[in-house]
């Protein structure tokens, strides 16, 4: 089985004359195709996943045995996806009649929707939607030394908070790290615009700019708006690097926008498939925030991995799990000492930190990676 996720790869299947039985054709218009394709009857157990598809093309193939999978037009999303979104993507529309009708919120309103809620098809098209981005994301990641940055969405634009923790993002991807969010705000904005930052001094204006519109709440419009124009800026000033920083969220979130300062975003219907995959993409660890009950879930989730984890078969050492903020998780919420008790006696013992100093924090999750060529990472607590 192989999958098929562009044209150009069909033609080159195509013009190699191999048997197309077994292969999975994601997400192509295959109206120019067609013609080639009808010559063919070596099609038995061949899959198209979405796509355009003629309609005297469609039936000759499933004659033949090939499995032909539709789509909704009703969905605001491709099920089929053969790649990551952009900001850019879901936020289409959103200068126009404003964020309620970009495929972001049209996506969060089907996800919700009573009336479609217990349709057998919709409920495929959004598993199979999620797998496709499962599939989208590890090919972009592609075994790339990955750090998670996790933390709450509640944190402002203007608060000191913010600027440390863009400023830890950054040191993080100066590192050659990937950082990996839940693509949120808050502190995953935070951490995702200072992975995309190409200096500390753009970082810096651009935490700056920020303010004027501290919150997506009341106004994700606003929000978003500002966002993408400061983004743009960066991208334009920015060395060219395959991928800095990568947004997870879900819709099921739906009160939680995605932020824009991704290379790529993996949005999910299916928290749970969203939470254990970014957890388990986390190769080189996970720095986590001051957060509330979403942050804790993955405090315990990314500790039952090392809890019952044995050394990696390749050598590699587990990863470490670095809280920061001991008064916020030893006092506000005590996360500290049940995580503490678990470890103790366990080969977790000294993968698990509690610590307030964020510079600290990027030395234990850097400690093994070779830098990045280029200027030294800056200080994290620097803006």
């Amino acid at each position: 089985m192989r999958e098929i996720e562009t044209l150009a790869a069909l033609d080159a299947a195509l013009d190699a004359g191999a048997p197309l039985r077994g292969l999975r054709l994601q997400d192509l218009d295959l109206t120019e195709r067609a013609g080639r394709l009808l010559r063919r009857d070596d099609v038995e157990g061949l899959v198209v996943l979405g796509g355009g598809l003629p309609a005297d093309l469609e039936h000759p193939r499933r004659t033949h045995g090939a499995l032909v999978f539709p789509t909704d037009p009703r969905a605001p999303v491709d099920p089929y996806r053969a790649s990551l979104y952009s900001p850019e993507e879901l936020y289409d529309g959103l200068l126009g009649t404003g964020y309620e009708s970009t495929p972001d919120a049209r996506a969060y309103r089907w996800s919700r929707d009573a009336a479609v809620g217990h349709d057998a098809f919709v409920t495929l098209l959004r598993a199979i939607h999620d797998d496709s981005v499962t599939d989208a994301l590890s090919d972009a990641l592609d075994a790339l030394p990955v750090v998670g940055v996790m933390g709450g969405h509640a944190l402002r634009r203007d608060s000191s908070a913010f600027a440390r923790a863009a400023a830890l993002g950054h040191a993080l991807a100066r590192s050659g790290l990937v950082v990996a969010t839940g693509g949120g705000p808050g502190a995953m904005e935070a951490a995702n615009l200072g992975a995309l930052a190409p200096t500390s001094e753009s970082l810096v204006e651009a935490v700056d700019r920020l303010r004027g519109v501290p919150s997506f709440r009341p106004d994700v419009r606003a929000w978003a708006t500002l966002a993408l124009e400061v983004r743009a800026g960066l991208v334009a000033g920015r060395e060219r690097r395959a991928v800095a920083s990568i947004g997870i969220p879900t819709w099921f979130y739906g009160h939680e926008p995605p932020n824009v300062f991704c290379d790529g975003i993996a949005k999910y219907f299916s928290n749970a498939i969203r939470e254990d995959g970014l957890l388990a993409r986390c190769t080189a660890g996970v720095v986590v925030l001051e957060g509330a009950a979403g942050t804790v879930q993955e405090v315990f989730q990314a500790a039952t991995r090392l809890y019952y984890e044995r050394e990696p078969a390749d050598g590699a050492p587990l990863p470490h799990l670095v809280l920061v903020g001991r008064a916020h998780w030893t006092e506000a919420l005590p996360v500290w000492p049940a995580l503490a008790a678990l470890a103790s006696g366990r080969g977790m013992a000294d993968r698990v930190h509690l610590v307030d100093d964020l510079t600290e924090a990027v030395g234990v999750l850097t400690a093994g990676w070779p830098p990045r060529p280029g200027p030294p990472a800056p200080d994290p607590a620097s803006p």
